[in-house]
């Protein structure tokens, strides 16, 4: 299984990323919102977190052909593997699906807004209902990534957790839930290291009474 791929961005199209590292080159797709984001790094060292499966199917007589799926973090890969889960949401329409940052869709879950779920390209009312269904409540952790890119590495994986678990934190002290998110970004917006969830509770509460 390749989790991760790390090479020099030689091309860049509408759905596939290549990157080269020497002797080969790798294709990789990604969604519109990854592309976005890869324009201006263009000849330049990237890492995409990616998943690999095998497209086809050798029921109907078709062959399978192994695929990359690259992401920007491994927040946007977890997402898009629940995603995916969903009944009639297979790898290609989730792609399709990912225009806009994982956090704004994540919200829209969370809030069940099946009527914006379902102008994301490929996701009709039907399946935004599925979707809701199925992932309303394991959208928190993503809905509370900040409106900025998510640092790879360890880091990542500390704060994100932090911020798991603050936001539980919060719901247990009576806030709701879209109250304990908005108090959780502000503090992350103030770009401060929170290495557990008794400081980020603290800078929470300390820019509440300064208010």
């Amino acid at each position: 299984m390749i989790t991760k791929i790390h090479g020099k961005l030689v091309g860049l199209t509408e759905e596939v990323a290549t990157l080269s590292i020497p002797p080969m080159e790798y294709e990789v797709l990604i969604a519109e919102f990854t592309r976005r984001h890869l324009q201006a790094q263009r000849e330049r060292e990237i890492v995409l977190h990616t998943i690999h499966y095998l497209e086809g199917n050798v029921s109907t007589g078709g062959r399978l052909t192994p695929r990359l799926v690259g992401f920007l973090n491994t927040a946007e890969r977890d997402f898009f593997e629940l995603f995916c889960s969903v009944d009639g949401v297979g790898v290609k329409k989730a792609l399709r699906a990912m225009t806009q940052p994982v956090q704004d869709t994540a919200v829209m879950i969370e809030q069940q807004d099946a009527k914006g779920l379902s102008k994301l390209p490929g996701i009709g009312p039907a399946t935004a209902e599925r979707i809701i269904a199925k992932l309303r409540r394991k959208m928190p952790k993503f809905a509370l990534l900040v409106r900025r890119d998510v640092p790879q590495g360890a880091e990542e994986h500390v704060q994100s957790g932090v911020v798991e678990e603050t936001f539980q934190a919060l719901l247990a002290l009576g806030h709701g839930e879209a109250d304990a998110r908005q108090l959780i970004e502000q503090a992350l917006a103030s770009g401060g290291k929170f290495k557990d969830t008794e400081t980020l509770i603290q800078e929470i509460y300390k820019k509440q009474f300064a208010g």
